[in-house]
């Protein structure tokens, strides 16, 4: 894998190294930092009874538009 040079703001600069793991290179305190997390990673970050109450929030908020939406449709038949 070839190399990139590239300039940080020195107080972007410090916030790495703030954040870097002592036995990490700056490039991969720079991956870590920045890649998104899998789903396998967030396993146990949120317990069953949270997730189950955002599902249900989901579903109430999908449910409310289509019924908002279905509303606006038929007002607009009704001219």
């Amino acid at each position: 894998m070839g190399t990139r040079s590239v300039r940080l703001d020195e107080d972007t600069y410090e916030r790495i190294k703030r954040q870097k793991q002592p036995d990490e290179t700056f490039s991969e305190a720079i991956d870590r930092l920045t890649r998104t997390p899998s789903l396998g990673e967030l396993g146990g970050v949120v317990d069953e009874e949270r997730v189950e109450r955002v599902e249900a929030a989901i579903v109430e908020a999908d449910a409310a538009d289509a019924d908002e939406v279905n509303d606006i449709l038929d007002e607009f038949d009704n001219r």
